[in-house]
């Protein structure tokens, strides 16, 4: 099984405001500074999104992809899978929360593998970078 970046933060909300957060598509380029455009495809029978497509912009990294979401019944997580992309040729990522203190602990799994080939230290501080901003990003959303 290939290796995967894990990183966990606290907000201090509630999980339900979290996950709120997480699932509104739409409002992403409002807070997540690489995503320019999220738009959902097709939605779960709870009219969450199910499948999204993203366009990204993060300097050096441009794409285009679309990721197939299942969320957890109890609300607790929600995890993806890369439907298509142009640079990734998979991603697996998942939010799982639990109650932390008077918040939320948020644990962020991610596994990218790329169409270029790259060393698999880099492609781990890549995957870091990419968890702990969007993390901090999350973080300032939910409790701004």
């Amino acid at each position: 099984m290939a290796e995967e970046t894990t990183q966990s933060i606290v907000v201090a909300a509630p999980a339900v405001d979290v996950m709120a957060v997480i699932a509104d598509f739409p409002a992403y380029p409002e807070w997540a500074g690489a995503v320019k455009v999220a738009e959902v495809l097709e939605s779960a029978p709870d009219g969450r999104g199910q499948r999204v497509r993203f366009v990204l912009d993060a300097g050096p990294v441009k794409d285009t992809y679309e990721l197939a979401y299942t969320w957890a019944p109890d609300g607790s997580a929600v995890s993806w899978e890369l439907v298509k992309g142009q640079m990734q040729k998979s991603q697996r990522g998942s939010y799982t929360l639990a109650p932390s203190g008077d918040g939320t602990e948020v644990t962020y799994r991610l596994r990218v593998d790329l169409n270029i080939p790259l060393i698999g230290m880099f492609k781990r501080k890549a995957e870091k970078v990419i968890t702990d901003t969007a993390l901090k990003e999350l973080k300032k959303r939910v409790e701004g």
